[in-house]
């Protein structure tokens, strides 16, 4: 009897909102059968949308998907402030200055953050602050200290209004906190403001219809069939096809010669599959990453 085909690859999930990322990837293991498996960026509980798990050797590719833009859909509640900028923070304050806004407002407040700038991250998040995380010294009372870091929001639009609620459609780089958006949205518009609902809808060329539901993870011809292989997955990588010789070298770790005008990574294939992730140099490919034919 033939042995199944081992499951590799990048497989889009729709992540409910309550569980954590964390419970997404368990759930996979335990469903899926498989000890090796990731997540290309984390989905807050109370979010909810696409969530790019990583099977097997996939899981080595997790550093070159976090370039990928990201897409959501979210909703920000004005004239309400939250500790943590979110539905699951202590209240700070209260407004009623949305009171007479008007979509043409709401629209130019949002278009100011297109472009690249530097956001604060909140103050409840994960960013690292002398070596512990931002929420761990939150919750004692004391304050992060945060610095800002650049992001860069490529669209952002007004979707729909019923105020004090708006959603909003954004697109924009990894690291850019939507919790943020939404706090920064209020203070320019003076009313205070926290993310209420938020759904990421794309990563990348990956949208949210490709996503397969939980229970979905039971169905493994479902599974496979929603699977990205791994160099699919790195479309967004310079190609470069060889043959089974200088595949079979690269796989040894052994630099090949090749001639390139830009300096960088690229996917290296032979016959449709991965072989390794190289970075074009004077000498030639130098592989950083392998795959050696399973």
């Amino acid at each position: 009897m033939t042995a199944e085909p081992r499951l590799e690859g990048l497989l889009p999930l729709n992540k409910p909102a309550g569980p954590s990322s964390h419970d997404m990837v368990a759930l996979a293991r335990r469903r899926l059968g498989i000890r090796r498996v990731g997540h290309t960026g984390t989905l807050d509980p109370f979010a909810l949308g696409l969530l790019l798990l990583c099977l097997n050797r996939a899981t080595r590719l997790v550093e070159y998907m976090h370039p990928l833009p990201k897409e959501y859909v979210a909703t920000a509640l004005l004239g309400v402030s939250t500790t943590t900028d979110d539905p699951e923070g202590d209240l700070t304050a209260t407004s009623d200055a949305w009171r007479g806004l008007a979509h043409p407002e709401l629209s130019r407040a949002l278009d100011g953050f297109l472009g690249t700038f530097d956001q604060r991250p909140p103050d409840y998040s994960a960013k690292k602050v002398g070596g512990e995380a931002a929420y761990s010294r939150a919750r004692r009372g004391e304050a992060p200290s945060l610095d800002a870091v650049p992001v860069t929001v490529h669209r952002i639009e007004l979707v729909a209004m019923d105020l004090p609620r708006i959603r909003f459609r954004v697109r924009c780089s990894t690291g850019t906190y939507v919790r943020s958006l939404a706090r920064d949205l209020g203070e320019r518009l003076g009313t205070g403001a926290h993310l209420t609902a938020l759904e990421r809808t794309a990563i990348g060329p990956v949208r949210l219809d490709d996503a397969l539901t939980p229970p979905e993870l039971e169905d493994r011809g479902r599974v496979r069939r929603a699977l990205i292989p791994p160099l699919d997955a790195l479309s967004h990588l310079p190609r470069v096809d060889v043959g089974p010789e200088v595949a079979r070298r690269l796989e040894q770790g052994r630099t090949v010669p090749f001639r390139s005008r830009a300096a960088g990574d690229c996917a290296v294939a032979c016959g449709g599959r991965l072989v390794a992730i190289a970075r074009t140099a004077p000498a030639g490919l130098r592989p950083r990453k392998v795959f050696p034919h399973a």
